[in-house]
């Protein structure tokens, strides 16, 4: 089909045109598309950019909050550490103004003993100038006169000490021979019997039991009174028991009946004197006990009344164990224990010798062992911490140093080691019973025997079963 060049001419116009109106069209739908997303965009950054803003905003506050509590605590402290520090410039102030007030007092005492010891001073020299004119004597005069007086007291004081040395040498030689025969004596001793509060007395014949009583019972009435101690006649043959609970008392009664019965003259004039004869005896003997556990303890400077209360211990026993053989192990252990940890040893080991020195007191004075034992040691000027030792080693009173735990330490050593102390027979069958039973559980043993106090087992076995 042909078309004239009009026609063509007229379709690239109208191909224009429409061109043209569809490229506007396009143009602004494209454009409204592109600024609705850039709004959208813009709308999306501003409400980032708000919440942005408003976190920092909160850290902001946060952070300044923190800041504020921080400044606030470290003011509080700063205010408390400047209050100690204004407590303690005051009680500097306050001991600064003590000081120099006893300072004042001390320079006042100082001038007023200036001011007396011139006015004493003076006094001496009028005094001689005085004695001087009286006595019309220089001083030489004088020197040789006072000479003379103290040579005088000199040879006087020798005198007495020449005496004294030789009542010393004289009780030195009796207690040598007192040793001596005490020896002898122990060396043919075939028993020993642990007294708690009776004594035992042999009797040569029963008719002694009756001479012991006497006439209507006058003589034992009048030895119980003397003694303080109780004589028990019982259908044991040739025997008759002391019983007291004082041991020193119970000891002076046995020594006395003892010597009544060798001797033969038994009645009420002759009890008292031999009674008495006794009882010095006897004070002698626990005198020189307490002297003999000081050395054996190595304890030296205590006082003569002190080691005598001691000497009373050798009478005493506690479940069979003799109180002043307890004594002295004790104060053993004590220094030993001392040396180890590198405690004072010379209070330790005293201590630990006094520490049951309340035994020895009267049992019908009142207070624990412990307390009247530091209350005794207390009128003789020991040593306070020894006393604390003594007063504390049952927990009676607060333990004031080391060496008090060390005494109570070794006093429970010294008791509770193997063969201190006697059992009684009902514990002493049952570790016997059970140390047998222990034997039996074995497999293969068919009897089983506990023997030298439990310190052995002798067993018998099955020797098909052993294998």
């Amino acid at each position: 089909m042909n078309f004239s060049p009009t026609t063509i001419i007229i379709g690239a116009v109208i191909v224009l045109v429409l061109s043209f109106v569809g490229g506007q069209i396009f143009s602004r739908i494209l454009g409204k598309s592109i600024r609705s997303k850039a709004d959208a965009i813009l709308q999306e950054a501003q409400e980032k950019a708000k919440g942005i803003d408003f976190e920092a905003k909160d850290n902001a506050i946060k952070i300044k909050q923190q800041a504020e509590g921080d400044i606030s605590r470290r003011r509080n402290e700063l205010s408390r550490e400047e209050d100690r520090l204004q407590k303690r410039r005051e009680n500097l102030d306050n001991r600064v103004e003590r000081l120099e007030q006893r300072e004042q007092q001390v320079n006042k005492r100082q001038s007023s003993v200036d001011k007396r010891l011139n006015e004493v001073q003076k006094l001496y020299e009028d005094q001689m100038a005085k004695l001087q004119e009286v006595s019309r004597m220089t001083d030489e005069e004088a020197k040789a006169i006072l000479l003379a007086e103290v040579e005088k007291e000199a040879r006087t004081d020798m005198a007495r000490i020449i005496r004294q040395i030789e009542s010393e040498a004289r009780q030195e030689g009796e207690k040598r021979a007192r040793e001596l025969i005490t020896e002898s004596i122990q060396r043919i001793a075939s028993d020993q019997v642990a007294q708690v509060t009776t004594s035992t007395v042999s009797l040569p014949n029963e008719e002694m039991k009756g001479r012991i009583v006497g006439r209507n019972g006058r003589n034992i009435r009048a030895f119980e009174q003397a003694a303080g101690v109780d004589i028990i006649v019982d259908d044991t043959p040739e025997a008759v028991t002391v019983s007291c609970f004082d041991p020193t008392r119970r000891e002076i009664a046995r020594r006395a009946l003892t010597q009544l019965i060798s001797d033969g003259r038994i009645h009420p004039a002759h009890i008292e004197k031999v009674l008495a004869n006794e009882e010095k005896e006897v004070l002698k003997v626990v005198e020189e006990a307490g002297q003999q556990a000081a050395i054996d303890a190595g304890v030296t400077g205590l006082s003569n009344e002190v080691l005598k209360m001691m000497g009373r211990l050798k009478f005493r026993t506690s479940f069979g164990q003799n109180q002043l053989i307890h004594a002295v192990e004790s104060s053993m252990i004590a220094a030993m224990i001392a040396a180890e940890i590198g405690a004072n040893i010379e209070v330790a080991k005293v201590a630990g010798f006094l520490h049951d020195i309340g035994k020895a007191m009267d049992h019908n004075s009142e207070g624990t062992h412990a307390q009247l034992g530091a209350d005794f040691c207390r009128r003789y000027r020991v040593n306070p911490m020894v006393i604390n030792a003594i007063e504390s080693h049952h927990h009676e009173s607060e333990q004031e140093s080391i060496e008090a735990v060390i005494v109570e330490a070794a006093d429970a050593i010294s008791g509770a080691r193997p063969g201190a102390r006697r059992e009684n027979l009902e514990q002493y069958i049952k570790r016997l019973k059970a140390l047998e039973e222990m034997a039996h559980s074995f497999k293969g043993v068919s009897q089983a025997y506990a023997i030298q106090a439990g310190r052995e087992v002798r067993i018998i076995v099955k020797p098909e079963e052993i294998g």
